[in-house]
């Protein structure tokens, strides 16, 4: 992974905490970061190229009237008055290079002295055990601060670990192998069939979290299940629970009035451009 400086600008040296989506049903966590960095105001910093990645391009998504600066898949951001670094992918990773992709972002965050990565991502509704819906969406978290995966912050929020989350697991414990440096793919597991079990290690923040961890990064995942189709509500929750975990105030906001939010400007089409009505 090669990481490219925007002409003037450096890395802040103070910014030791990353946040980064990792790509899953609904794209929750690339909206949450969407979000992050239209609120802040981030500026872009620059771009990572990963060949472990699929190309793409687009146009700027947070100006209101994009200047042809193009969007790229993957970009990092820096907020001056938060001391936070985001890095936004828009485009997934090849199929069966998960594993070398986190690697590769590990080591960026290792050698840029990043010291806490807090990885969104989502989860898949059918999957959620003991649905309650009495207070509205839950947040989840999986963190490397205990091996069971706890966190005392976390559950001071009133969040819940992960569900299932057992680091003794067949899955989680290949994961962990393979996060080590020097460590060779198992053909052989590739082709075994996956358990019921096995659904939380196979999605891609497993791997991340694996690979930060083997990196001796504190990492924490932040999670919510939701179904395929209008996410933004999910994506408004997990910015929201981002930014209390964080301790970021409304001061460093930039929204109007009593909303801090900014949507970016790239929302308005998200679903396409309207039809041409003279069709009708």
């Amino acid at each position: 992974m090669e990481f490219y400086l925007e002409e003037g600008r450096e890395l802040n040296p103070n910014s030791s905490t990353l946040i980064l989506p990792a790509l899953s049903v609904g794209n929750v966590g690339q909206l949450a970061v969407d979000l992050l960095i239209s609120s802040l105001k981030a500026d872009k910093i620059g771009c990572l190229d990963d060949p472990n990645v699929l190309p793409c391009v687009g146009n700027d998504a947070y100006s209101p009237a994009p200047a042809g600066k193009l969007a790229l898949p993957l970009e990092a951001y820096e907020s001056s008055s938060s001391a936070l670094t985001l890095v936004q992918q828009r485009s997934p990773v090849i199929k069966g290079m998960m594993i070398e992709y986190a690697k590769n972002m590990a080591n960026f965050a290792a050698a840029n002295g990043k010291k806490h990565v807090i990885i969104l991502s989502s989860l898949d509704f059918g999957r959620w055990k003991n649905i309650d819906m009495s207070s509205g969406m839950q947040m989840y978290y999986l963190s490397s601060s205990n091996a069971d995966g706890t966190d005392a912050d976390c559950e001071s929020l009133g969040w819940k670990s992960l569900q299932d989350y057992n680091p003794g697991q067949r899955m989680w414990k290949h994961l962990d192998e393979l996060a080590e440096e020097g460590s060779m793919i198992d053909e052989d597991f590739l082709f075994e069939e996956l358990e019921d079990e096995d659904y939380y290690p196979s999605l891609p923040f497993a791997a991340l979290f694996s690979c930060f961890k083997a990196k001796g990064i504190k990492v924490t995942c932040l999670l919510c299940y939701c179904s395929e189709g209008d996410n933004i509500p999910e994506a408004f929750y997990m910015a929201e629970a981002t930014s209390k975990f964080t301790g970021l105030n409304q001061n460093q906001f930039h929204g109007n009035g009593a909303d801090k939010w900014i949507a970016p400007f790239s929302w308005q089409s998200v679903y396409g451009p309207p039809a041409d009505m003279s069709l009708f």
